[in-house]
């Protein structure tokens, strides 16, 4: 889903560019298409941190159960 509206502000950026120069039109197209997937990495990082910190918290609960098996 982040990919899909990194890429509908990329196109955005695009059509807003049709009057301006060649190469102004290329060095603005670059930096929205930098921007766009700067986002979208971005969301990528943040999902990897959430997923790893869901299984750091699931192993801190199973180390915590197999403790309390061991006791007894």
């Amino acid at each position: 889903m982040t990919k899909s509206i990194a890429l509908s502000l990329v196109l955005a950026a695009s059509l807003g560019l049709a009057a301006c120069s060649g190469a102004e039109t290329e060095n603005t197209a670059n930096a929205a298409a930098n921007s766009a997937e700067n986002a979208s990495n971005a969301a990528d990082n943040a999902m990897n941190a959430a997923m790893n910190s869901a299984d750091a918290a699931a192993n801190a609960a199973s180390n915590a159960t197999n403790d309390v098996a061991n006791a007894m």
